[in-house]
């Protein structure tokens, strides 16, 4: 028995953010989408592989996915319109575990990090943490979802690493600056990212990990990361792992 459903979503929207960055708000079945920190894996005409998309928010209807135009699939993607529909797998990876948060909790996101801390965060702040986001960029052109952080009540602050908004350098620096006293983390982001903030905080945390998935349910073995526990694949016993276990 699978633990992931296939399904055809329609488009409700599917809007730019950024001159690369579009938020794609599909709706359909949402029922295996369990955990913030999952993803799908959507299917395109002509593209042999799927596109792994992490998941940003669901509700009992709706989906709302965030990503970026990168190659000729992403490219296609970001041209569809209302009422075209999307063949998805969902339900993958086995994602955040929000019970282990402390009363304040820090969520940190890099670039297309970012998406998968939105429904952790709500999610925490319903359960009455108090939540610190910290977003990195390269530039405040491609800053997104700060407001959206925001509204939900989230204590926001964006990095850009030429110091065109908020605070000048990388998501460490911020952290030292603005953000030292939590008590749990919870982040997103590239490789670099992940390990240089293992290396900087002394805080225990789980890290979501971005990476190249051939089928995306744990069958071609194309994914895997060495832990303390042995090789993960990060599409089935990822994308999230905690710090305590990774071998960098």
């Amino acid at each position: 028995m699978t633990d992931y459903k296939h399904s055809v979503y329609t488009i409700l929207r599917n809007e730019p953010l950024t001159d690369a960055v579009w938020r794609l708000v599909l709706e359909g079945d949402t029922q295996w989408i369990t955990r913030p920190g999952q993803f799908v894996n959507i299917a395109l005409e002509g593209h042999y592989l799927r596109r792994p998309i992490s998941v940003c928010d669901a509700d009992a209807t709706t989906l709302t996915l965030i990503y970026k135009v990168v190659g000729e699939g992403t490219r296609r993607m970001s041209a569809m319109r209302a009422g075209e529909r999307l063949d998805l797998l969902t339900g993958l990876g086995n994602g955040f575990d929000p019970s282990k948060a402390a009363p304040h909790t820090l969520l940190v996101g890099g670039g297309v990090g970012v998406p998968p801390l939105y429904k952790l965060a709500k999610e925490l702040l319903a359960a009455g943490r108090r939540v610190t986001v910290v977003l990195g960029f390269n530039t405040a052109s491609e800053v997104f979802y700060a407001d959206e952080f925001e509204r939900l009540g989230c204590t926001t602050i964006v990095a850009t690493a030429d110091g065109t908004r908020g605070v000048k350098g990388f998501v460490t620096t911020a952290i030292a600056e603005r953000a030292a006293d939590f008590g749990y983390f919870y982040a997103c982001g590239p490789l670099p990212m992940l390990r240089a903030l293992c290396d900087g905080v002394r805080q225990d945390g789980q890290l979501s990990f971005e990476e190249r998935m051939g089928c995306g349910f744990g069958a071609c073995m194309g994914c895997s990361c060495r832990t303390k526990y042995g090789n993960k694949r990060i599409c089935k016993e990822g994308p999230v792992l905690e710090k305590e276990e990774i071998i960098w």
